[in-house]
């Protein structure tokens, strides 16, 4: 029997948090991490010392749920959300929730809300959102002792409202992370950092902040919340590296990779992209890659002495950005048989 879903405009639905039923949380105190478990308070209370308020550790990460085409609800990949927010915590001195915990949290949460999975081609997910923060008590500049890790969900629609319209984007002032920083990891300081440039490019007209390093300002990073992915006029998918390791070791970025390679047969070229390239035109399509999103096409950049259009996505997505982004969703979706593990069936 089909499970009933909740009463909500599936087709609708925006990119902003709606509280579902449930909630995972799992606390660690003395050394361990607790057994954890469902709640559904979505609301916490801290002490107004605890670490997070201070010394900002804090760490993050963002996958989703899908209805499949043969009704099955899946999440992709989730293994290596585990493995990032390990990375993470290490480089944050927090305690790594262990990867398979962190796993059969994910489905558990997902099982529990399982009314809010939106329905196959809704256009919708289920965002799952987990996060670590510290807890303990602590004034000197140190580790805190306690912490809690937590995952909530929400349904969503599609983070950029135009859908497949191509966006234009500018090109920061200011800088994301710093060379061997903390540019790899997915902490909440380093979107911190991009919130007050973020803010000024909404207010001039743009989507996004194209940033670039912030040792020489030479070579192409990635946006305040994605990867960058270009197209050459030879039709070769080029993947901006970082000599700094300051670039967030995205899942979808990865994932698109991979699709690119042994699934369209393109040649994949992962190395540091000069802006310079981007300027004098050898690119002719460009997109942001990332959970949220998938791939949003970009048309344009623009900036002061910067007037940048990819000709072959210059309204919507070009056409490796479109088989690309159609492959992973059919692959996400169950249309298409993906690499072994890729696809995780919850229910």
């Amino acid at each position: 029997m089909p499970m009933e879903k909740k009463n909500l405009d599936w087709g609708n639905l925006g990119f902003a948090y709606m509280p579902a039923d449930y909630s995972y949380v799992c606390n660690y105190r003395n050394g361990v991490w607790e057994e954890g478990g469902l709640t559904t308070e979505h609301s916490l209370t801290l002490s107004e010392c605890a670490g997070i308020f201070h010394y900002c550790q804090e760490i993050f990460e963002g996958l989703k749920a899908y209805t499949a085409e043969n009704g099955d609800i899946v999440c992709f990949r989730p293994d290596l959300n585990a493995q990032r927010m390990g990375d993470s915590a290490q480089r944050l001195c927090m305690p790594p929730f262990p990867e398979d915990r962190f796993v059969e949290a994910v489905k558990e949460v997902v099982r529990a809300n399982a009314a809010w999975v939106p329905p196959f081609g809704s256009g919708a997910t289920l965002y799952i959102r987990p996060f670590m923060i510290a807890t303990g008590n602590v004034i000197g500049v140190k580790p805190a002792d306690e912490y809690q890790f937590r995952i909530f969900v929400t349904p969503v629609g599609p983070y950029f409202k135009g859908g497949d319209t191509a966006i234009t984007i500018t090109v920061a002032d200011y800088d994301r992370a710093a060379p061997h920083g903390t540019g790899n990891i997915k902490a909440g300081l380093n979107y911190a950092m991009s919130l007050y440039p973020g803010e000024k490019a909404h207010a001039a007209g743009y989507s996004e902040n194209l940033y670039l390093d912030s040792q020489t300002r030479t070579y192409v990073e990635e946006t305040g919340g994605a990867n960058v992915l270009f197209v050459d006029k030879q039709g070769d998918l080029i993947v901006p590296q970082s000599a700094t390791d300051s670039i967030l070791p995205s899942i979808t970025r990865r994932s698109l990779v991979t699709v690119a390679k042994d699934y369209l047969g393109l040649t994949v070229i992962e190395r540091p992209v000069k802006f310079e390239e981007v300027l004098n035109g050898d690119f002719v399509e460009c997109g942001l890659c990332g959970t949220a999103a998938v791939i949003s096409p970009v048309g344009h950049i623009e900036a002061e002495g910067v007037d940048v259009t990819f000709p072959d996505g210059t309204e919507t997505s070009g056409p490796v950005m479109k088989k690309l982004r159609a492959t992973l969703t059919d692959i996400q979706a169950g249309k298409i048989e993906g690499p072994d593990g890729w696809v995780v069936k919850i229910l």
